[in-house]
């Protein structure tokens, strides 16, 4: 247990910092379960995003002339100064005035937070009810940052722009058009649904005009986000490299894989006579989610003290169907009082009714234990050392997603895969991460294509499909998820590389001493920094 450390100077930064950032962006709040959140959903606008850049340089200034007392402050200093510093710098560039994507723009986190507000009672409807009647506002400040973004010349490309109008288009007759029914929040969420339409149609009419056909971003915008989604700053052309040879050293392992489960040495066969295996396959979306339930509790049991220890807070992890039909698979931690437990949610695609549990396993163990919701839950409760940025406010890509990797191959080697399909599922999802590293890393700076040409949409598509054995409706999002979201996709995989490499430096430094619970303990106690900052934590 871990002891009651007094706070600090850095600390009260820290904290300030944590509590005006909750205050400008109350949907962060929303979504961490914090108390007492902001009204409304936050201002998008020019301005807002503004605000939130000069909080940012605030605290950097604070921390330049606040000395840190302990391991925790350093450690805290570093994180901040290589997070906020990012952000400063994202802003300055004009990256998040024009943030539009498939999967990470306020399209998505304005909608998505009413998945998480509670609706079990009249009260919590009223709240709901306060939230709906703020989405116009909230859109109407995105919008106008989109435009300003525009009149300096960036624009998120054509793809981008028509995915997003749809999506908008379909919140507006879909969710909201039905969310609340009969709970007297039914004018609130028409009015939401009108401004998810007026969204729509200012995307298609107006800023889809303006969108370069062009995907890429360019290496120089690339490497500012792979810096940021990383939390490390990577060779691009090194790794794009490693990302050809680690697709290759998959295919060959895969092959290996297969031979015990058909006797043939291809990947697609063996996964296709595991799909017709009534035994590894579940029927209807439901069954499926309680076949998630039984996985990740009997996970949980079975590491729990053996191999991690699990805190009591969070040793349930709640698996949901999500309300949309996207194909994300995506994992929100718990509230801050842990009253909201942790939750595994299934976007399931429109007509997917069978699903094979010999290749998802291992998303439960990425989203669930060892994975994600260890790696957050774990940082979740050392409120007695760790200040309210630390635990929650802190959050890098390339550390979480590469540690979640890093978990699916562990529990292989724990020996917890139960049999080669299990295993050919996990390496198939390190196939499709393998070939996120080549796609992206090839498209948005440049780089020829396997074949020696230059990448195109139809060409990325085919080595898409040949990288995965997924739904085409999964891959097709996949594939421009990537496209929209530069630097992102590869932190998996770029992680999973930077935190086996670490494991194997710190066993090399301590030698005999070497514990590999007790490395993952020290390692995710530090929570979610930049890889060279837990890198420079760890190692002297």
């Amino acid at each position: 247990m871990d002891q009651q450390r007094r706070p600090t100077a850095v600390d009260t930064i820290a904290e300030d910092h944590f509590e005006t950032v909750l205050r400008l962006q109350p949907t962060l709040a929303l979504s961490l379960g914090a108390p007492d959140p902001a009204p409304g959903l936050g201002d998008r606008s020019p301005a807002g995003l503004a605000a939130v850049a000069d909080a940012n340089r605030a605290t950097l200034r604070e921390l330049e002339r606040t000395p840190a007392v302990d391991d925790v402050d350093r450690v805290t200093v570093a994180a901040m100064r290589d997070r906020l510093g990012l952000e400063v710098a994202l802003h300055d560039a004009g990256e998040l005035l024009g943030d539009l994507n498939v999967i990470a723009s306020p399209v998505q986190d304005l909608r998505m937070v009413f998945d998480l507000l509670p609706t079990a009672t009249d009260a919590d409807w009223q709240v709901v009810g306060e939230r709906l009647a703020a989405v116009p506002a909230a859109l109407a400040g995105y919008v106008e940052s989109l435009r300003a973004a525009a009149a300096a010349g960036r624009v998120a490309a054509v793809r981008q722009v028509e995915a997003c109008a749809t999506e908008a288009a379909e919140n507006a007759t879909g969710f909201f058009a039905t969310f609340g029914a009969g709970r007297g929040v039914e004018a609130a969420g028409a009015a939401a649904a009108q401004a998810y339409a007026d969204l729509a149609r200012f995307l298609r009419t107006e800023l889809l005009p303006q969108a370069p056909a062009a995907d890429a971003v360019g290496r120089d915008r690339y490497a500012l986000w792979s810096q940021f989604h990383v939390g490390a700053r990577i060779d691009l052309d090194e790794t794009y490299a490693w990302g050809l040879e680690e697709v290759a050293r998959l295919r060959a392992e895969m092959a290996d894989v297969a031979r015990q489960i058909t006797g043939s040495g291809d990947a697609a066969a063996a996964a296709a006579a595991l799909d017709a295996d009534p035994g590894v396959v579940v029927q209807g979306a439901e069954n499926f989610r309680a076949w998630m339930q039984d996985r990740s509790d009997a996970t949980v049991d079975a590491l729990q003290g053996e191999h991690f220890d699990i805190p009591e807070q969070i040793r349930r992890l709640e698996c949901r169907i999500a309300p949309t039909t996207s194909g994300v698979i995506y994992y929100t931690g718990p509230s801050e009082d842990f009253t909201r437990p942790g939750r595994m949610w299934w976007a399931v695609p429109a007509g997917q009714t069978a699903f094979s549990t010999w290749r998802e396993a291992t998303t439960v163990h990425h989203e669930g234990v060892p994975g994600h919701h260890l790696q957050i839950g774990q940082t979740a409760v050392r409120s007695e050392v760790l200040n309210r940025w630390r635990r929650q406010g802190c959050w890098v890509s390339g550390h979480g997603e590469g540690w979640a990797l890093y978990a699916e191959r562990l529990m292989q080697d724990l020996g917890f895969l139960h049999g080669p399909g299990e295993v050919l599922g996990m390496l198939d999802a390190q196939l499709l991460r393998a070939g996120r590293v080549v796609l992206d890393i090839g498209i948005h700076c440049g780089l020829p294509a396997p074949d020696g040409g230059a990448w195109t949409y139809a060409k990325a598509w085919d080595y898409l499909r040949s990288v995965s054995g997924n739904h085409p409706d999964v891959l097709r999002f996949e594939l421009d998820r990537y496209l929209g979201w530069a630097g992102q996709a590869p932190s998996y995989k770029v992680g999973e590389r930077l935190w086996a490499a670490l494991r194997e430096d710190v066993r090399a430094h301590e030698g005999a001493a070497f514990d590999l619970k007790a490395f993952h303990r020290r390692a995710l106690d530090v929570g979610s920094v930049g890889l060279d900052v837990l890198r420079s934590t760890l190692l002297p």
